[in-house]
């Protein structure tokens, strides 16, 4: 496992469950303390200030570990320049465009404006599509968590539902009144902003760009781990990549962004023995992807009909 410290977050969030730093000095600290603990990575969140990520991604990559973020305060183009390694959530996450943006502070849209107005083909996307390939910047599509904003939002499968439990259930029927209740201008917003989010994330790998996919099952209840991984790497191939590139998003450039290709990510003579055995072939029709049989981990094999039937109804429960 790849154990990530707590969030590196700044003064100004509203988390009360998280540390928030106090400045520079602080934000070494923090690293140094979770890094003696044995995490193997870090994230930096929405608040954190230019200096304290500086400062941040200096320490980690002294202890020869990566960092992450879910930036707001800091833009793309600003991480890019200080060295961070990863930034998650695709191109949803940018606010170097966002009206009234401030140095240090996360404005009122949290990127939903520079995201729309960012034209996947246009100056703005190539000049930063540029400089996140050139400070070998990786990205993290986590498409699934935002397909609630789609247009063609498909919502759970009753089979997916069928693991939840009641109080779940309940989250996800509210879910599902509220995007139903969406006012027409702004289903039009929303749906712009993914089309664009998914167009930009294309664009990315085709100039060279290190491309990874998560689903990240978050506390909206549209996502559910493992299920959520099926679903990135088909909401890869609806956002125009083919089969094969997108299990390659979801597999081999995981594995070597961590620096572990040489071990896992793809199937060869003196890897670890981790495969998924499928009833279909996923290389020409990525839904196979859910029909999972087997899953082998250190050439173990694992029943999946098995396994999951001793979740059902159990998802959320605690």
């Amino acid at each position: 496992m790849d154990v990530t410290g707590p969030y590196l977050e700044g003064a100004n969030s509203p988390f009360i469950q998280m540390h928030r730093l106090d400045d520079v000095a602080d934000t070494i600290r923090t690293v140094n303390f979770w890094a003696d603990q044995g995490v193997t990575s870090f994230k930096a969140y929405m608040n954190i200030t230019r200096a304290e990520l500086k400062a941040a991604i200096k320490a980690v990559h002294a202890r020869g570990l990566k960092i992450t973020g879910h930036l707001c305060a800091v833009t793309y183009p600003e991480a890019a320049s200080l060295g961070i390694d990863n930034l998650e959530h695709g191109f949803y996450a940018n606010t170097q465009n966002d009206p009234g943006k401030e140095p240090d502070k996360c404005p009122k849209g949290s990127g939903e404006q520079t995201l729309l107005n960012m034209d996947p083909a246009g100056d703005d996307a190539k000049a930063l599509i540029a400089a996140l390939v050139a400070h070998k910047v990786a990205l993290t599509s986590t498409l699934p968590v935002f397909e609630t904003r789609a247009p063609n939002y498909r919502g759970l499968s009753e089979h997916q539902l069928s693991f939840l439990s009641e109080a779940a259930r309940k989250d996800q029927e509210h879910l599902r009144a509220i995007i139903a209740a969406r006012k027409p201008e702004r289903v039009e917003v929303l749906s712009k902003a993914w089309n664009n989010a998914r167009a930009l994330e294309r664009a990315f790998v085709a100039a060279g760009g290190l491309l990874m996919a998560g689903p990240d099952p978050t506390g909206g209840g549209n996502v559910i781990p493992g299920f959520g991984n099926h679903r990135a790497l088909e909401l890869l191939v609806e956002a125009g990549f083919t089969p094969l590139e997108a299990i390659r998003i979801g597999t081999l450039n995981g594995a070597t962004y961590l620096g572990l290709a040489d071990h896992i990510g793809s199937i060869a003579v003196g890897k670890r023995a981790d495969l998924v055995l499928v009833n279909g072939d996923p290389s020409t029709d990525i839904n196979a992807i859910e029909q999972v049989e087997t899953v082998f981990k250190d050439g173990v094999g694992y029943d999946s009909a098995a396994l999951l039937g001793t979740v059902k109804s159990r998802y959320g429960q605690y």
